[in-house]
């Protein structure tokens, strides 16, 4: 199964986190636009093989969703340190789905 599509898409997203240095609107709904393509795009990819891309989707996926709910509940304060675990967590998942497309060819 060719996964260069989703692989490519995953690095361009991967690109753009690192890419993001502090917290602001901007950031902030560039980080969000992120999340929702990385999380289609490994639905996609868990769906083309589960065997290999249910683990992503289920452990990897929900770590993201928790970080992201801690920044969204978090007080002001806080904002820029659940923003930066936010943007790791986001970024250690997309590199894990790019490690798992490049295995999984």
């Amino acid at each position: 199964m060719g996964y260069a599509k989703e692989r490519g898409k995953l690095e361009k997203l991967a690109t753009k986190v690192s890419a993001l240095k502090n917290y602001d609107d901007k950031s902030l709904t560039v980080i969000t636009d992120i999340f929702e393509q990385y999380s289609h795009s490994v639905r996609i990819l868990k769906n083309k093989n589960p065997e290999a891309f249910t683990g992503l989707y289920q452990n990897e996926l929900e770590q993201v969703k928790i970080v992201k709910r801690a920044l969204k509940l978090s007080e002001e304060a806080d904002r820029e340190a659940n923003f930066v675990k936010y943007k790791e967590a986001l970024l250690r998942a997309l590199n894990s789905a790019v490690k798992v497309t490049n295995e999984a060819v």
